[in-house]
């Protein structure tokens, strides 16, 4: 594969989008293929070649986009961009905590849908040059929870935690701010890169699908609190013993 050119694989049934896809993609950069059905796309997802999944919901046949979804997180890390025409919530959440790294709606602006591909690119790039780099290794800890941002692990009660792009940037924002409330504005800015709209409600799941995997309570007290109206609070354990530190390492 040319690691100089972003590749992204579509599948849609829908022939004419993939087509208008691949016609205003590719000035940006980008080469578009395509799979109009479940089977075929699994396939292609898992040769290897893409930088980024583009992938429908509603799909003809056994195979939807939530069943392909589960394929692909069960053997590849390849970030997936959700495609929806119904825009139900429940499509969303079930999408993000299957382990898509975005959502968008149909009917979307193009530059809406170019936006979000940057923006996952540029963040599972960040993982991968932080791992290879890691010229400074920043630690951090919470009570039962620490950081390595050198190598982008995170561990809960010593035990490593498989966390995506999205929720370990969103934890690294949490524990940086511990023990103060962090809006729900701030983290879909910084961790979604884009501004926090009235229905969107992304930026929860991606916190319930963390609580999830990190453990709800941490030394008796809930680990991340919801703040109505406001935000999360990562919470700092009373224990003075358990506070945050942070060190760097060269």
């Amino acid at each position: 594969m040319d690691q100089s050119v972003e590749r992204i694989l579509v599948i849609d049934d829908d022939k004419e989008l993939c087509s208008l896809l691949t016609t205003y993609l590719k000035p940006e950069g980008f080469e578009v293929e395509e799979a109009h059905d479940g089977k075929k796309g699994i396939e292609m997802a898992l040769s290897r070649k893409y930088s980024l999944l583009v992938l429908d919901v509603m799909l003809p046949g056994r195979l939807n986009g939530f069943n392909i979804l589960q394929h692909i997180r069960a053997k590849t890390a390849l970030p997936v961009l959700m495609l929806s025409a119904r825009g139900e919530d429940i499509d969303r959440i079930v999408g993000l905590e299957m382990g898509a790294d975005d959502y968008l709606t149909k009917p979307f602006n193009p530059r809406e849908l170019l936006a979000r591909i940057r923006t996952i690119l540029r963040r599972s790039r960040s993982v991968i040059e932080e791992v290879i780099v890691g010229e400074h290794a920043i630690r951090y800890k919470v009570g039962d929870t620490e950081l390595d941002c050198g190598t982008r692990v995170a561990y809960c009660a010593n035990e490593p935690v498989k966390l995506t792009a999205v929720e370990f940037h969103l934890l690294e924002l949490l524990i940086q701010n511990a023990g103060q409330v962090v809006t729900r504005d701030k983290l879909t800015k910084d961790v979604l890169d884009r501004t926090l709209s009235p229905y969107d409600r992304s930026i929860d799941v991606h916190v319930s699908k963390l609580r999830k995997k990190l453990g709800h309570r941490s030394f008796g007290a809930e680990r991340i609190k919801s703040i109505r109206g406001s935000g999360y609070i990562y919470t700092i354990p009373s224990s003075p013993e358990k506070v945050l530190t942070a060190n760097i390492e060269k």
